[in-house]
Formats: structure tokens, C-alpha cells, sequence
């Protein structure tokens, strides 16, 4: 993507009503101020469900018609790429959609106490390397994030490619004793998975289809 088609997208991103931009500075001093408030912004109770490194908003969006009783928020710090979600959004009236432009590390500071009832983590960077374990979304540090933002019956998704991160994510939960309500490594191969799981596919997944890769898929709870 050109550099001007980029700032082009960020001006535009500027101007939707669904996009929100704090700075690092007000999630960090703690004046943001719709932390605790996501309810005024929707104008409703709705649960809340947030797509982790949402990317292009595919998952966001998908979900959001599924089932308009829900909020959806796709967070990822890469406005360009959201930028499609939100205009998708916009133009297709969905109201119960918002992109928040900020860093992943930084969620428990933009939602409260028991604020979020569920989040996805779609296709994240398996981060195979030791020395980038602390940026695995499914680590240790992570984990007690969710925890801290989401109800005490809420549940996380983690959808990937990567069978490294599923079997990761895996051994990390048994290891913890938390609860796997359902765990898959072919999703499209195996019976059972949620239809949110196999109706939405984003543009990477269906490269790594084309290539043959399985696509997993895990469903648990941190309590």
C-alpha cells in the first residue's frame, strides 16, 4: 500500500463515527474516558466481544451481522488495514461495529472489570521465536489481561493456522488447569465447530486453505 493511499486512510479514519484513536498517553494516565463506559458509546447493554489484531475487520464485521444483539470492537494498532472494516460498517449500517486504533498489551487499561463477555484471537503472528514469547497473545501475561476485562462466565477464541500456537495455547492451559471447552485441529475436516468458526473466513485464511493448511481452532475459559 502507497504511502499516500495510507494517509489517505488515516483522514478518513478521522472522520467515522466508529473509529477510535486515544493516545497511548490517556490509556496510560487512565482518562480514557469510555473505559467502563463502552455501554454509552453503543447506547445499549449488549455484551461486548473483541476481535484481538483484527486486521482488515473481516471477523469483526462477519460477526457483527451474525448477530446484531452483540458490540463488536476489532482492535489492532494498524488503522490503514481497519480502515476497510470501518467503511464496510458505515456502509452497511451497522451500528453494534467500532475499530479501536491502540497496542493489544494495552486492553486491560480500555475496558474494566468484567466489562467484555467474550474476545477472538484471529490468526495472530505465532511468535515463534524464544526472545518474542513476551508478544505471544496467548501467554501467561496476556491471559491474566482477559481475565481482568472479561465477565466471570466470558471465553476466549483463538482461530489460527499456526499449529505451533494451538499447540502452545493448548499446553499452556491443561499446564494452568483452566477450562478448554472445545478444542480442534481441522475445523473444516471435523465436525462440531460453531458456525462463527467455519461461516467467516478472512483473506489470509483463505490463502492458507488454497495452500492446504489446516485451520484450528480453540474455545476456553480463564476462571
Amino acid at each position: 500500500m502507497g504511502s499516500k493511499n495510507k494517509l489517505k486512510r488515516f483522514k478518513e479514519n478521522e472522520t467515522f463515527k466508529n473509529v477510535i484513536q486515544p493516545s497511548r498517553e490517556e490509556i496510560l494516565n487512565g482518562t480514557f474516558s469510555l473505559k467502563g463506559k463502552w455501554s454509552t458509546f453503543f447506547g445499549n447493554d449488549n455484551p461486548i466481544i473483541l476481535e484481538l489484531g483484527c486486521g482488515k475487520g473481516e471477523y469483526t464485521i462477519g460477526m457483527a451481522k451474525q448477530d446484531d444483539s452483540k458490540n463488536y470492537i476489532g482492535i489492532d494498532i494498524k488503522g490503514a488495514r481497519f480502515w476497510r472494516g470501518a467503511k464496510t460498517a458505515i456502509e452497511e449500517n451497522l451500528a453494534n461495529v467500532a475499530f479501536l486504533r491502540t497496542q493489544i498489551e494495552l486492553v486491560d487499561q480500555l475496558f474494566a472489570n468484567n466489562e467484555v463477555s467474550e474476545i477472538w484471537i484471529t490468526f495472530p503472528d505465532p511468535q515463534i521465536k524464544y526472545k518474542r514469547t513476551k508478544h505471544r497473545l496467548t501467554n501467561e501475561v496476556f491471559l491474566k489481561k482477559y481475565k481482568a476485562i472479561l465477565k466471570k462466565e466470558g471465553v476466549v477464541n483463538l482461530k489460527t493456522d499456526s499449529e505451533f500456537m494451538h499447540g502452545y495455547t493448548l499446553g499452556l492451559l491443561h499446564g494452568k488447569g483452566l477450562e478448554v471447552l472445545y478444542a480442534n485441529h481441522d475445523v473444516y475436516k471435523n465436525e462440531g465447530s460453531p458456525k462463527e468458526v467455519l461461516e467467516i473466513q478472512t483473506f489470509y485464511e483463505k490463502q492458507y486453505l488454497e495452500k492446504g493448511k489446516p485451520i484450528t481452532y480453540i474455545k476456553f475459559r480463564i476462571t
